[in-house]
């Protein structure tokens, strides 16, 4: 039977306060009806899409990311709090690394590419991946990790300012002044359609405003251990936004730590229910912008893409091959085509790669 689309009053009803440390976690319950047995999971190739789902949780005991003493000596990781499998669990624990330490036998055409076994930080293939680039609306991932640190009310109706319509550059949006979503909606409308009114309202309503929240970017990128990043604003339309690509892979490692993250940037699609109260109320139907993450063939478990003319087209994402995790970062394309043509390249790639 097809699910219903989630309305806007189910989602306020049903979202709970954030409970967040160290690792950010979240609680989200969605009760559409009383049938309690489908999940939206984490898109490991295959999941549920929010808007298919009845209902979404996600229950907060522990980090989401627990190291594992696998009793020689080495440490694993598992992370038994995102949803993967039919059985809306996943809890697979990481021993080993990729066979070889050599790169991966591929050439790509993106100007900058990183890939790594996200388990051990072994880098298996580069391509100028130190030099810092723009990022464009890669940008979002830090947007939303700053938001997230913050343990702000993820029910609390944010309204869109014509503020929120004027950056760097001038981008097509399909958002209006006066719209009005809640925080966990703006989150969703950020990470996975990449609307950039929406990263800037999450910005402008952060403790200490606008400002606050940018230099809470950089401190992040600091604290991270992003040598080469700088963030100028909260979307990516800010040539200044830059890093290299070694550096968004540490982005994406501690991204990988939120599962609202992980959930809210691999949904294929959602049916937001926008209130205005000047030019009314309508259904705002939004798909990813990873046609990756669209088409489902690939396990994906967070994904980002971004473009400007300075930045070229971008992707970053987590995927699990072979039962093992593998984060890459694309930078610099001259085309969309060129962008997924090198994404599947690299995903094929450690397809055919021995573990050990």
């Amino acid at each position: 039977m097809k699910q219903l689309p989630l309305t806007k009053q189910q989602l306020i009803a049903a979202m709970i306060s954030l409970s967040l440390g160290s690792v950010a976690q979240a609680a989200l319950t969605i009760n559409g009806s009383a049938d309690n047995s489908s999940s939206a999971r984490m898109s490991w190739g295959g999941a549920d899409s929010l808007s298919e789902a009845r209902n979404i949780m996600y229950k907060s005991n522990g980090s989401a990311i627990k190291k594992v003493d696998t009793g020689n000596g080495t440490t694993s990781i598992t992370n038994a709090n995102s949803f993967g499998s039919s059985n809306n669990s996943y809890n697979t624990t990481y021993r080993g690394s990729f066979g070889s330490s050599d790169m991966i036998p591929i050439s790509t055409d993106s100007r900058s590419v990183a890939v790594i076994d996200a388990e051990t930080g072994e880098s298996i293939y580069e391509k100028d991946a130190d030099i810092a680039r723009p990022m464009a609306s890669i940008s979002k991932v830090m947007t939303a990790m700053v938001v997230l640190d913050a343990g702000l009310d993820m029910r609390e109706e944010l309204t869109l300012d014509p503020e929120d319509f004027v950056g760097p550059k001038r981008a097509s949006s399909n958002l209006k002044s006066g719209d009005r979503l809640n925080r966990a909606e703006m989150l969703l409308m950020a990470l996975m359609k990449s609307e950039n009114p929406a990263a800037k309202s999450l910005a402008r309503n952060y403790p200490g405003g606008y400002s606050a929240f940018i230099r809470a970017m950089n401190r992040k990128a600091q604290d991270l251990g992003m040598t080469t990043a700088f963030f100028g604003d909260p979307t990516g339309l800010d040539k200044r936004n830059v890093a290299s690509s070694n550096d968004l892979v540490k982005m994406v490692r501690a991204a990988g730590n939120y599962d609202v993250i992980r959930r809210f940037s691999t949904t294929k699609s959602y049916d937001f229910f926008v209130s205005n109260y000047s030019s009314g109320n309508r259904t705002y139907k939004a798909n990813n912008t990873s046609s990756l993450v669209r088409a489902g063939d690939y396990p994906i478990g967070i994904s980002k893409t971004g473009f400007i003319n300075e930045a070229g087209r971008c992707v970053v994402m987590e995927t699990r091959v072979n039962n093992r995790p593998a984060i890459i970062v694309i930078l610099g394309a001259n085309s969309s085509a060129t962008r997924w043509g090198d994404a599947k390249n690299i995903l094929n790639s450690l397809a055919t790669r021995r573990t050990v």
